[in-house]
């Protein structure tokens, strides 16, 4: 799978194949099949691998020790972190003309980004709820503002090809729009 999340970055979702795949594990393409019984098989290995990481930074953020702010903190950071270690899921999710089996993989997927906005919005509203968050700013609003945040650095990621600049921009910037977001222009 990681060989495959590595390839699509490299050369892009839409133009991995099973040889490519074969040459970057010393293997040959028959062998890749006897793992794999087709290449949607792969396509799916890699959205269960995507999804379950989601999932997993999901799950992690909603430690209910945490306050609402760390909590989100850990959400955002989380999949930034994600993200820098398979820089190919933001090229999969905007891949163009995706095939059948690419195609169940990205609804899969988006589905699991779904479940991560859910999140991101209920981590708004607790803050809200709690008072550190301002309340004349909607919840979903707040969710979109800090998306932009990681839909930017993505930007920045496709274009530089870097995913280091993930976190060190991301911290910083996650930083700002919370204590926009802070009823007392403090999130700490």
């Amino acid at each position: 799978m990681q060989a495959a999340l590595d390839l699509a970055f490299e050369a892009g979702p839409d133009r991995l194949t099973t040889g490519m795949i074969a040459d970057r594990l010393g293997l040959t393409q028959p062998a890749i099949y006897k793992h794999f019984r087709s290449k949607e098989d792969i396509w799916q290995g890699v959205a269960d691998s995507l999804c379950d990481l989601i999932a997993a930074n999901i799950a992690k953020s909603r430690d209910t020790s945490m306050t609402p702010e760390r909590s989100l903190r850990r959400l955002v950071l989380g999949h930034l972190r994600l993200v820098r270690d398979n820089p190919a899921l933001p090229q999969i999710m905007v891949m163009r003309d995706p095939t059948e089996a690419q195609n169940a993989s990205l609804t899969q997927i988006r589905a699991s980004m779904s479940k991560f906005r859910d999140n991101l919005i209920d981590a708004i509203r607790q803050a809200q709820s709690a008072g550190r968050f301002r309340a004349d700013i909607g919840a979903s609003d707040g969710a979109t503002l800090i998306f932009g945040i990681i839909q930017g650095l993505v930007l920045r990621l496709l274009l530089t090809r870097d995913p280091e600049i993930l976190l060190s921009e991301g911290e910083r910037l996650l930083d700002l729009q919370l204590s926009l977001l802070a009823e007392n222009g403090d999130s700490n």
